[in-house]
Parts: structure tokens; sequence; C-alpha cells
């Protein structure tokens, strides 16, 4: 009976935990569909009287977040890409190729996480300004990659150490050189590391505001983060299409999450372990 009694307790704790998490979605989302007159205060968090769709339409036609939101896809797709590639071929050269300088290297790499991102801005800046490499979508994909790799070497290194070294001397006893050993034997022994380092890289590319507020003026290459700023300018009396805009902004990552948390999961589990 009392064993009931706490299963009972423990699920209605879940329940309003769960009700507490799942509040500020359910409120952003009507936020999104109201007028100025149910936000502040007629309707604050019910069910829109008017459900104003139009508020989508302003922002992603007058709002341009259509562009901003393509925009943002575009630079972190190829972020995660060139990441991925980056540290593999980076943490294959460190981990199982043995030369002289692969342990200062692989601390070279290392030192990128001591570096915080606002005390770089200044010297990345300039560097982009003197190459006139600003305004540009590749102005945002370098630095992103740049600082995620060090974080994606030590992540894949916890998983390819632990790769027997046995399928690497097998692989050039058939007859596979350094490419194909790499291509054939470890990436497709490294898909868990490859779904932590995509995550880790999609997380610090979506919704940096800083890099991406410095470095692009122009508004044909502004992300997200920066067109919403920017819309809040624009729409200072009419709050909806800013609600709608951070529908556009949130929603695919948490539908992503819905559709991938078991892979989620388990890929940052086996990190937890290998590391």
């Amino acid at each position: 009976m009392m064993v009931g009694k706490k299963k009972t307790f423990v699920y209605i704790l879940l329940v309003i935990w769960s009700i507490i998490n799942l509040f500020p979605i359910y409120f952003m989302f009507t936020f999104s569909l109201k007028g100025n007159d149910e936000i502040f205060g007629a309707n604050i968090i019910g069910l829109p009287q008017h459900w104003l769709w139009s508020n989508y339409s302003s922002a992603l036609g007058t709002g341009n977040m259509a562009l901003y939101f393509f925009n943002s896809l575009l630079v972190t797709v190829v972020s995660i890409g060139i990441s991925i590639i980056a540290a593999m071929m980076a943490t294959y050269a460190l981990t199982r190729i043995k030369w002289r300088l692969s342990k200062l290297t692989n601390a070279f790499f290392m030192l990128g996480l001591t570096i915080p991102l606002q005390a770089s801005i200044v010297p990345v800046y300039v560097v982009l300004s003197k190459l006139h490499w600003l305004n540009k979508y590749s102005t945002l994909i370098v630095p992103y990659s740049a600082f995620t790799l060090s974080m994606s070497i030590l992540i894949c290194t916890g998983f390819m150490v632990d790769i027997p070294y046995d399928l690497d001397e097998a692989a050039i006893i058939d007859g596979c050189g350094l490419f194909g050993t790499f291509f054939k034997i470890i990436m497709p022994l490294m898909k868990p590391a490859l779904s932590t380092v995509g995550i880790y890289a999609y997380l610090q590319c979506w919704n940096e505001f800083m890099f991406a507020n410095v470095f692009i003026s122009d508004q044909k290459h502004r992300t997200l983060p920066v067109g919403i700023k920017a819309l809040s300018g624009a729409y200072t009396t009419d709050w909806g299409p800013i609600g709608a805009a951070l529908v556009i902004a949130t929603f695919p990552t948490l539908i992503a999450y819905v559709f991938l948390s078991r892979k989620i999961q388990d890929s940052f589990i086996a990190g937890a372990v290998k590391g």
C-alpha cells in the first residue's frame, strides 16, 4: 500500500516538473499568435482569442526570417561538416600515426579549450578585416569550425584510442593504404563520435550571437540570432512577429531532439564511458 502511494507521489511530482519545463514552450508558441492587447494584460498565458498566423508571414516576409533561417542552416551545416572531418583526421594522425611532434601538436590543439571566445573577438576581427573576409558566409564558417575543433578532437580521441591497433595492421596487410584504413576501417567504427561532435558543433553554431553580430554587418548574410535582434528594433510596437521569429529559431532544435533523442543520449553515454 505504501509502495503504491510512493509511486503515485513520484508520478505527481514528475507531472508537475514536466508542466514546468513545457510551459515556456507553450508560452512562446501562444505568444507568437497574439496581438499586443492579449500579450500585455488581457490574455497573457491563455490560448489566443484570435489566432494571428499573419505574425509568421510578417516575420518570414517583412522581417526576412526565411533568409536568416537559411543563413543559419547553411553556416551550421557546413561548420559541422568541417569540424567532423578535420577532427577525425587530426585525431587519426595524433593517435594512430607515430611521429615525433604528435604529443606537442595535441597539446597545441588542447590549448584552444583555454581560450575564451570573448578574448578572441578582436584579433579574429582584425585578421578577417585585413583579409577582406567580412560579410560572407565563410566569415562565420571558419571561426565556428576553428573554435569547435579542440573539443571535437578531445571527444574523438576518447573513442579512437579504444579501437584496437590490430585492425590497422590487418588493413595494411590486406592492401589498404593510410586513407583506405581511415575511411574503410576507422570511420565506420567512429559513428558515436560523429554524433557527439555533430551535436556539440550544432549547439555552438546555431545560437551563436557575438561573432555573427560583430563580423556580419549586411542584411544578406545575417543569421537568426542577429536577425531576431534586428526584428525587435523593427517591431517595437508589434511583438507578435518577434514571438514568431523566436519560434522559427527555437522549434527546429526541439523537433530534431524529439526525433533524435535516443541517438543523442546513446552518443553522449558512449562518450562518457569511453572517455
